[in-house]
């Protein structure tokens, strides 16, 4: 494959303030792959950071970084111990694994490189706002070569939300709560039903969202803010009750970092009942829960963290179409319309829930 000295790529250099410029192709270590990117996501994390709400992981905190990191394409150059050790070739088509952790790291090696964070594609290091993107061979994913590399550019998200379904440890059969119908907690309505839940109830505040996650097999919507909405519930509790036989919930996601969702999460859980908190924190936030109630309802409540060692099943899923993402990614854009998009995302423009930038 030719690869061009130059490429386009958006450069963010401080909120609100990015670039389309020519700049030069990443050049690759031995260790490394370039991939051309097909098509990357747009994460909120990507908005906070272009709009000042959360800092990059750059020392200052601020560019010169090409943002993006939910990314898919094609290799087009391979070094010398990523073609020996991962066997990449010109041509493979992958998804970049962008949490790239010290390989040898006893963390990695447990399969918990998410605690040990090296450096991040689109976060500290540049990303996928651009034609071409450097990756290490050991967190690039192969993906089956007539996958809709489209699709395939969900997998990091989806491998996010798969890690947080695994640590609910669903038992067949269990009634599922799922709060935040964003991009990952519609995904999760998907997974929790591919391990074995029973009633799967999908918690928000707007319908177009909560109606897409039924779309695609939330059995319950609930809308918990407007009084107006078909879908208004007023006693979230009371309402799994009504639907799970008496009890509440069994297990229970927080796919939104909103505290009064987390709190509602927590009080709407069940005896025996796993509680899973995804949504990432305010640097501030502080969650309280009442420790004797936890504890008389033989609670467990944890957190979830990236996608350690998820990424193969994640791959798979998508592609053999147990979770579908067509409807979520809500449409695609130019790499020169990137900052546009992420002004639509931050004020829910067109209930905009996950557009990609396709080069």
């Amino acid at each position: 494959m030719d690869v061009p000295e130059m490429m386009k790529a958006q450069v963010f250099y401080e909120p609100e303030q990015m670039t389309l410029e020519e700049k030069a192709v990443p050049e690759i270590g031995p260790e490394q792959v370039l991939v051309k990117v097909h098509a990357t996501g747009i994460c909120g994390s990507d908005v906070a950071y272009y709009f000042g709400k959360s800092s990059v992981g750059t020392d200052s905190g601020k560019g010169p970084l090409v943002l993006g990191h939910e990314l898919s394409g094609i290799v087009a150059k391979v070094g010398d111990i990523a073609a020996e050790k991962g066997g990449f070739a010109v041509g493979d088509p992958v998804v970049v694994n962008p949490v790239q952790s010290d390989v040898d790291s006893p963390w990695t090696q447990k399969g918990l490189s998410n605690v040990d964070l090296g450096t991040v594609v689109g976060v500290s290091v540049d990303g996928g706002f651009a034609e071409y993107c450097a990756s290490h061979w050991y967190w690039t994913v192969k993906v089956p070569q007539d996958m809709n590399l489209d699709i395939a550019a969900s997998a990091e998200p989806l491998a996010c939300g798969l890690y947080a379904v695994k640590n609910l440890n669903i038992e067949a059969g269990q009634f599922v709560t799922i709060f935040g119908p964003g991009p990952i907690g519609i995904m999760m309505v998907q997974m929790a039903k591919v391990y074995g839940a029973g009633k799967v109830l999908l918690v928000g505040t707007r319908d177009e969202r909560l109606d897409v996650g039924k779309e695609l097999g939330a059995d319950l919507i609930a809308n918990t803010r407007d009084p107006e909405s078909p879908n208004y519930v007023e006693d979230l509790g009371q309402f799994i009750q009504d639907n799970n036989d008496g009890e509440l919930s069994d297990r229970t996601i927080l796919a939104t970092s909103n505290l009064g969702a987390i709190k509602s999460g927590v009080d709407t859980a069940g005896k025996a009942s796993t509680v899973v908190i995804f949504g990432l924190p305010g640097d501030d936030d502080v969650h309280s829960v009442s420790g004797i109630e936890c504890m008389l309802k033989d609670m467990t409540i944890r957190y979830s963290w990236l996608a350690p060692d998820t990424w193969p099943e994640a791959v798979d899923l998508l592609h053999s179409g147990k979770v579908r993402v067509e409807p979520i990614q809500s449409y695609s854009f130019a790499l020169e319309e990137l900052g546009d998009s992420l002004r639509k995302v931050k004020d829910r423009e067109g209930n905009a829930i996950k557009p990609l930038m396709k080069n």
